[in-house]
């Protein structure tokens, strides 16, 4: 392109050289003129392609430059991330070694625990077999040592009360002390061995009726045929315990009174239980159970008035 331009110049030179005439005619000189202006601006336009070629030329080797920085950027990068790549895979393996082969080693300690966990329970279950064996074999020790037990003389006859038929076939000399013998008993009741209770209650009536322990025996049989829903034997029995022994040795009189009135109104005999509940009202009107009698009465629609200020109660005798 720029060769072309020259050519043009040159031609424009050579029209433009003067022309050995005698006479110039206007029309060369305004020629003149014009291919002058048309140098001019051939030249102009040469000068602004320069300045657009140089400006062209600078940019693309301002974006050459920047082409390579991007190039050198992008290379550091994953350099970077090549090491940070790095990094993290040794991280993991060190966590790896770190962490794997301790949970390895708990994993198998917690597979032996387990397995002498079972082997302990198993040993349990063993040791209690053999226990219970071993109860079983005293209980029939103690059973033969009580039969083979010589019979004398019967203590002097005391406060009664209805002891169960099995208490006359017994041996007339106390197998075994007071004390024992009515803990025997109040253990077997509480762990619901209710017809051993019984027996061993009875036996309390037969060798030690005269003892402060016969009112709370006698009590108990009552309160063990209310719990089993015999509730006229109980009624029988908690009649022996109000008319065989006296208040002033008879802890149990409210007990008897309030459970005997409850066991006249399970029979149906309403009328009768809220008397006896009266009387316990009338009786013991600061006793735990007068508050429990009136609302019984109450809830038979009858009227009740009881203190409610209780006066504090001591331990119950046995």
């Amino acid at each position: 392109m720029r060769f072309r331009y020259w050519g043009v110049l040159a031609v424009l030179a050579l029209l433009a050289l003067p022309v050995q005439a005698p006479s110039a005619s206007r029309e060369m000189q305004e020629l003149q003129r014009d291919v002058g202006m048309l140098q001019d601006q051939v030249k102009a336009l040469q000068k602004s392609q320069d300045d657009k070629m140089g400006a062209l030329s600078e940019k693309m080797a301002a974006l050459t430059v920047l082409i390579q920085q991007s190039i050198d950027a992008a290379g550091n990068a994953n350099r970077g991330v090549a090491v940070i790549q790095n990094g993290f895979q040794q991280n993991l393996k060190d966590l790896e070694n770190k962490v794997v082969a301790p949970v390895a080693g708990v994993n198998t300690r917690i597979d032996q625990m387990s397995t002498d966990f079972r082997t302990m329970q198993q040993a349990v279950m063993d040791l209690t077999s053999v226990m219970t064996k071993l109860q079983a074999q005293l209980t029939d020790l103690n059973n033969a040592v009580k039969v083979l037990q010589p019979a004398a003389a019967p203590p002097p006859p005391g406060g009664g009360g209805t002891a169960p038929a099995a208490a006359a076939a017994l041996p007339e000399t106390p197998a075994i002390p007071l004390e024992d013998l009515y803990n025997n008993a109040g253990r077997d009741r509480t762990s619901g061995k209710l017809d051993l209770a019984l027996d061993e209650y009875g036996k309390v009536l037969k060798w030690y009726g005269n003892s402060s322990y016969a009112p709370s025996a006698q009590y108990w049989i009552a309160s063990i045929h209310y719990s089993q829903g015999d509730y006229e034997t109980a009624l029988k029995e908690f009649d022996a315990v109000l008319e065989h022994y006296p208040e002033k040795n008879n802890a149990k009189i409210p007990d008897a009174l309030y459970y005997k009135g409850m066991s006249l109104v399970k029979l149906g005999r309403r009328t009768q239980g809220a008397e006896e509940f009266l009387e316990l009202i009338k009786r013991f009107p600061t006793h735990d159970l007068a508050h429990q009698a009136c609302s019984q009465r109450v809830s038979m629609g009858l009227k009740c008035a009881v203190s409610r200020a209780a006066a504090p109660r001591g331990p119950r005798k046995k």
